[in-house]
């Protein structure tokens, strides 16, 4: 079973991605991730990718959407896979579409976390870590029991994100509608679109997805 997992980033695809590898075996495909993997262990479409990206110019669509049939040729179809951050624009859903008739797959699901905005701007910005040990804290949703100390470590000193402030957040949320614009009715047309609150409690969204491709 192939799904994309759409939503704005501190939507919490990651923290949804890894349940699903987890309960149902299957594999998050960020394309990231996947380029820097395959620059490291100089494949031939990393060799390629790192060419392009020394010259300073973006990794094209060909590339990304290489990685990706790469990916799921190594996969085999014994295992589902949850594809991150990609297609983002329509031409890219047509090449997905390709790739996996050549596959011998299909998109079974497409799953958007719908977010509010002012509220994702919260729960991102609120946000900090322990410098320490890395235990993640909020300002309002989960401060140390003792104010100024890690409730893990006993460390005292925390630290934020320098992108987790307003400004970014908002940009990135409206980078975000501007890219999932024109994917998104492709796949409504196919009647595989979902969406799941995105500010619900973890749990209650791990169990709307698992309604969804149970």
């Amino acid at each position: 079973m192939d799904i994309i997992l759409l939503g704005p980033p501190g939507a919490g695809k990651g923290t949804q991605s890894q349940r699903l590898v987890d309960k149902y075996g299957m594999r998050q495909l960020s394309t990231g991730d996947m380029l820097r993997a395959a620059v490291k262990a100089q494949t031939p479409v990393g060799i390629q990718a790192k060419a392009v990206m020394d010259a300073g110019e973006l990794v094209s669509d060909a590339i990304v959407s290489a990685l990706i049939s790469d990916e799921l040729a190594s996969m085999g179809v014994g295992s589902g896979a949850i594809f991150d951050g990609y297609p983002r624009t329509a031409v890219q859903a047509r090449m997905l579409d390709d790739i996996l008739q050549k596959h011998g797959r299909t998109l079974a699901h497409v799953i958007e976390l719908d977010v509010n905005e002012d509220a994702l701007v919260q729960r991102i910005t609120g946000r900090f870590t322990c410098a320490s040990c890395g235990k993640g804290y909020h300002d309002v949703f989960e401060r140390p029991k003792q104010p100024g100390v890690c409730d893990r470590c006993g460390a005292t000193e925390f630290k934020r994100r320098p992108d987790d402030n307003e400004a970014t957040v908002r940009t990135r949320m409206a980078e975000y509608r501007a890219k999932t614009a024109p994917i998104l009715p492709i796949y409504e047309a196919r009647g595989i679109v979902s969406r799941v609150d995105g500010m619900a409690d973890i749990d209650d969204v791990t169990r709307a997805i698992g309604k969804i491709l149970d």
